[in-house]
């Protein structure tokens, strides 16, 4: 706990479903380039389908995991951040005195796997969301609580 009172109450990536078809993708790569890649006779063709291997799993695979991993949700017990951004960082920030409403919204395949958007809306121009974010009914429950929890603190004071 730091010096204001302010705690991490969770810290979350987006649900891992989102590396599912860069790692099949992956291993059809590996795949391909193991039958076909051994068949080839010249040493340069060789190295070109290994590097074309590489630079397709470089494009398909390590690119969305680094994208993946770039993507980072936190949740205090004062504020909602949210950093993302493989080259160009972005940080959003807001306070939970600032949030009046959060909504769940999911599809289909966001509910089989318990993950959905949670839309943090301020009053501001673009409300602050969470991308798939795993355990999203809990996610949404806990900001709910932190929320009016923050809001009758500061009506007891």
């Amino acid at each position: 706990m730091s010096e204001s009172g302010e705690s991490i109450v969770a810290q979350l990536r987006p649900h891992a479903r989102a590396l599912f078809w860069p790692s099949v993708l992956l291993l059809a790569i590996a795949g391909a380039y193991g039958f076909f890649g051994g068949g080839l006779r010249e040493p340069w063709q060789q190295a070109a389908a290994g590097g074309a291997a590489g630079l397709l799993a470089l494009m398909f695979w390590l690119v969305p995991v680094w994208r993946w991993l770039s993507c980072r949700y936190t949740i205090t017990t004062q504020r909602v951040v949210v950093r993302r951004g493989i080259v160009v960082r972005e940080r959003q920030e807001l306070s939970l005195s600032q949030c009046y409403d959060v909504t769940l919204r999911r599809s289909a395949g966001q509910t089989v796997f318990g993950c959905g958007d949670v839309v943090i809306s301020s009053g501001a121009d673009r409300p602050m969301v969470f991308r798939d974010a795993p355990l999203a009914v809990l996610v949404q429950a806990t900001l709910h609580d932190l929320i009016v929890a923050h809001v009758a603190d500061r009506v007891a004071r």
